[in-house]
């Protein structure tokens, strides 16, 4: 049997196993990493486990990285104690390409974990050590968009910031004030240059975690915490940098599937690791084979060689328009639409909906005829071959776990982005150029339809999540499967399709309202309307 934990034992067996090994000296790496890391990662769940570790790993094999990347965990104390140093903090990485081929890497790169908050005193001592050393070149992050968070919808900071606010920098409890308070730390040691980078997939990433450390910061001088030399600190380029970035690869949760493969394969100890509190990690980390890294390229005290193992270094504006490709045209709406239409034709995974003509027309429709047309070229990603890789092998992968059901979450705060954007590139060239999309509306009144929480045969089902659900199905009260009054019909859909905080213009100013209720009315008319409208768009107006 093979452990992970002494995979160096079994070196022999990986090989005939197919598993690339370490091409460098882990012991050294991991030494020099542990003495005065380079790179500290903020977040130790799947995408890093997925992706960064990858990058810092093809790096090290090509000698431009010698100190392994530290791991710091601001969440989950388990994580670092069951997925981490019960493994001496290495995994097995897992590519599934869409034929089913497993590729299968030891990742030995991580040199150290930490649980790194104020009240594990010594784990934390540890990582302010790093944060005082002039060797830290960057920290990159994984929080997720919720982490970078200060306040509640009606702009009241959150109860855990209004603790941290009275209470200062050394008893920090939220991530975002822990990382302010490692930054004060690099301040008084010299004011030390560092660049802070935000990998989590979200628009103008950097810009938002820019501002929640400024204004956590502010607080504190306002309190008396810290000097005003601090803020000045934070905002001087040639010292601190919040780089943006735009990131793209699907790291699912550890698929049961991968972890019998593995048990097949003869490791013993690859069991998925379910902690207290929900966090799903496993000794191995499972991801796709396509992915897109571009960082902005401002590193104030220097970086490796990230281009080498396929980082995109570019400037703001560039990193920008790759992410706006993503977010508005190219990946973000075609996912919304599977999800709110896969749900109601009664689909549980994504791969699954990539064989049915009709989701597939839809969402061609949304990428190639709307949204291709007003994208603005980001030149180091084409466009088009973006939504090419995304049909032809990411989204149609039956090893990537993924289902309409997770995607569907929160949506009302989604669709301004998704749909919105490119309804207002349309607008700007009149309300005529807006009328002619179809797709798009498609994809809304199947929102809307989604709303009312019944599936396309009649069947109850419960929506995900969603910050606005209780008020959106409140809206759509009384309408029915069946409902074919069109005054009615308006006057439900009106009070979501006019509400430009949902989707950032009033569709009826954009030409775009009646035309989508008129397609909801569709969709109304029994079991199966759903379907049959989908077909009769597709057969229509696709393929031009």
């Amino acid at each position: 049997m093979i452990t992970l934990k002494n995979w160096q034992e079994s070196k022999d067996e990986l090989v005939q196993l197919g598993v690339e090994l370490p091409q460098f000296d882990v012991a050294s790496l991991k030494a020099q990493g542990q003495k005065a890391p380079v790179w500290l990662h903020f977040g130790g769940g799947n995408l890093y486990r997925g992706f960064h570790a990858e990058v810092a790993q093809r790096l090290a094999n090509s000698g431009d990285l010698s100190s392994g990347v530290v791991v710091c965990e601001t969440f989950d104390n388990e994580v670092v104690e069951k997925a981490y140093r019960a493994f001496n903090n290495d995994f097995l990485e897992v590519v599934m390409h869409e034929d089913g081929t497993l590729d299968k890497r030891l990742i030995a790169v991580t040199a150290d974990s930490f649980y790194c908050n104020p009240a594990d005193k010594n784990s934390f001592s540890q990582i302010v050590a790093y944060f005082e050393n002039p060797a830290l070149q960057f920290t990159t992050f994984t929080i997720t968009e919720k982490g970078y968070a200060l306040k509640d919808p009606q702009g009241n900071f959150f109860p855990v910031i209004q603790a941290d606010i009275k209470n200062g920098p050394e008893a920090a409890q939220h991530t975002i004030s822990i990382v302010t308070a490692l930054l004060y730390k690099r301040f008084l040691a010299g004011e030390l240059p560092i660049a802070m980078v935000s990998t989590d997939n979200f628009s103008q990433n950097g810009q938002r975690f820019q501002d929640s450390i400024i204004t956590l910061a502010t607080e504190w001088q306002k309190a008396g915490f810290v000097p005003e030399a601090f803020l000045t600190y934070l905002l001087n380029t040639d010292k601190v940098t919040f780089p943006w970035s735009m990131i793209d690869r699907i790291t699912p949760n550890p698929s049961t599937s991968v972890e019998a493969i593995l048990n097949e394969d003869g490791f013993s100890d690859m069991d998925i690791i379910h902690t207290s509190k929900g966090t799903n990690i496993a000794p191995f980390a499972n991801t796709e084979v396509i992915h897109y890294l571009v960082i902005e390229d401002s590193f104030p005290n220097g970086r490796p060689a990230l281009e080498k193992a396929g980082v995109m270094l570019a400037d703001r504006e560039t990193v920008d328009k790759a992410d706006v490709m993503k977010v508005t045209t190219c990946l973000n709406p075609l996912h919304t639409a599977l999800a709110v239409t896969g749900c109601l034709l009664g689909y549980t995974s994504i791969a699954a909906e990539m064989q049915d003509a009709d989701l597939v027309g839809l969402i061609k429709g949304i990428g190639y005829q709307e949204g291709l047309p007003v994208v603005a070229n980001p030149g180091i990603i084409d466009p088009k071959q973006f939504i090419d890789e995304l049909l032809q092998k990411r989204l149609p992968n039956p090893n990537i776990p993924d289902a309409p059901q997770r995607i569907a979450s929160d949506t009302s705060q989604k669709v301004a982005i998704r749909f919105g954007e490119t309804i207002k590139r349309y607008l700007e060239k009149g309300p005529e150029a807006s009328a002619k999309l179809v797709f798009i509306p498609v994809a809304i009144a199947a929102w809307l339809r989604y709303l009312l929480a019944v599936d396309d045969k009649g069947q109850a089902f419960q929506p995900s999540p969603d910050p606005l659900l209780a008020d959106l199905q409140a809206n759509l009260a009384g309408i029915q499967l069946g409902e074919q009054d069109e005054a009615k019909i308006h006057a439900a859909a009106e009070k979501i399709l006019a509400n430009a905080s949902i989707f950032g213009t009033d569709l009826y100013q954009a030409g775009l309202g009646e035309k989508i209720e008129a397609i909801l009315k569709e969709m109304l008319v029994g079991p199966d309307a759903v379907r049959n409208t989908l077909h009769s768009y597709v057969t229509k107006f696709g393929g031009k």
